[in-house]
């Protein structure tokens, strides 16, 4: 197997502890020293003086941190809000929903979510008698057209919400949304997109997806500090939303400036540090000085000999087809592939005890599975690593 070159370089610009082979940017990411450093530094121009920034500034700050996002997402400016983190944004939109779901009411989703947020879904579904349904997607999945169908059977007469990952985080699946949020547009059907792995993973256009609500994080794959997620809401459903906390923004001060009325209901919730929020920029232009089209590929075709070297080992089997390195059908920054007769917890605990390891390994559907995340300060070292530990605790 010929094998992709490292970037060493880019791996100094992380602050990451380099005793540990970390394959788990998927969980909470990682932030750059010079991103690191311009947040630090607009938290201590927040203290210098709170009111003057927080009272007076504040409002042009996170605006202009905003249209910058917007830009870079292919969204409205308007349209955009800064919430905390992705499962934020699906309890702001589930709980503004419920508003229009009574008894015998569907939110349809597949098994492949995140499960903070299925668990937002139950207990809301539960209070207002709605149904909360699961359509079954099995492992090894075939095409996104199968998947398509698969999903789309599912919606019935009293489906009002479609529910769906951008990129699964059990599995670490693309999924098609925007033929989804078409078809769920076309037949009337709410869409809320969870992307929490999307922004900086993959090419984003939001317009171009058409989702009613899609939210995502800043602080995993765009590599910004933890704390910097969104919630994008067209202009025709900003009526929709309501906010978890009520503020100022629901009746505000006549003198005060206006927004748009998503921004107004959610953007201030009393006093936050948004020093995360204004840092975003800094991290669209840290990746776009090191050209990240580039790295996200080399960290694709790293990924993809991961994959191969795993799928080698006894007992380790795959979710998805093969596709092209870096360019699959469903595959980004992010492979989970199914091991056989292992406890989850255990094989997690003695990859990093034994081997440095950090990686996931969690139970999905009764089996376990192990999800590896390549990016940018990933090298063969750290895939190394992770082929002996796995080969030691299979006994191959």
């Amino acid at each position: 197997m010929t094998r992709v070159a490292d970037d060493g370089a880019l791996r100094e610009l992380f602050m990451l502890d380099p005793a540990v082979h970390f394959l788990n940017h998927g969980s909470f990411g990682a932030c750059p020293r010079p991103v690191f450093d311009v947040y630090q530094a607009w938290q201590r121009e927040l203290e210098r003086q709170p009111v003057e920034f927080l009272a007076r500034r504040s409002h042009d700050l996170v605006g202009a941190a905003r249209a910058r996002l917007a830009a870079y997402l292919g969204a409205d400016a308007d349209d955009l809000v800064f919430v905390a983190n992705a499962t934020t944004g699906v309890n702001i939109i589930a709980h503004s929903l419920m508003d229009l779901l009574g008894p015998g009411d569907e939110v349809l989703t597949t098994d492949h979510e995140y499960g903070a947020c299925d668990r937002t879904w139950r207990l809301l579904c539960a209070r207002n008698g709605v149904t909360y349904r699961q359509v079954a997607i099995d492992a090894p999945v075939t095409t996104h057209d199968d998947f398509i169908e698969t999903v789309w059977a599912g919606v019935g007469p009293r489906t009002r919400v479609l529910f769906l990952s951008h990129i699964t985080s059990p599995t670490g699946l693309i999924l098609p949304m925007r033929e989804l949020c078409r078809r769920a547009r076309e037949a009337g059907v709410l869409t809320l997109v969870d992307g929490a792995h999307a922004p900086g993973q993959i090419p984003l256009d939001l317009r171009t997806i058409g989702a009613d609500f899609y939210t995502g994080n800043c602080h995993k794959w765009l590599c910004a500090p933890k704390g910097a997620g969104f919630l994008h809401v067209p202009a025709a459903r900003h009526e929709l939303v309501k906010p978890l906390v009520i503020s100022w923004g629901w009746e505000p001060e006549p003198e005060w400036p206006r927004f748009s009325r998503l921004i107004d209901m959610l953007q201030w919730a009393g006093t936050v540090d948004i020093s995360a929020w204004l840092s975003v920029p800094a991290a669209i232009d840290f990746q776009r000085e090191h050209g990240w089209d580039d790295v996200r590929a080399r960290c694709g075709r790293l990924l993809h000999e991961a994959r191969a070297r795993l799928l080698a080992i006894p007992g380790v089997t795959a979710i998805h087809p093969e596709g092209d390195a870096g360019t699959g059908e469903w595959m980004g920054q992010m492979e989970a592939v199914a091991v056989r007769g292992v406890v989850p917890l255990d094989l997690q605990r003695r990859l990093y005890d034994e081997h440095a390891v950090e990686v996931v390994v969690q139970r999905w559907n009764g089996r376990a599975v192990l999800r590896v995340s390549i990016q940018a300060y990933n090298t063969h070292a750290d895939v190394d690593a992770l082929v002996a530990g796995m080969e030691a605790a299979l006994g191959v």
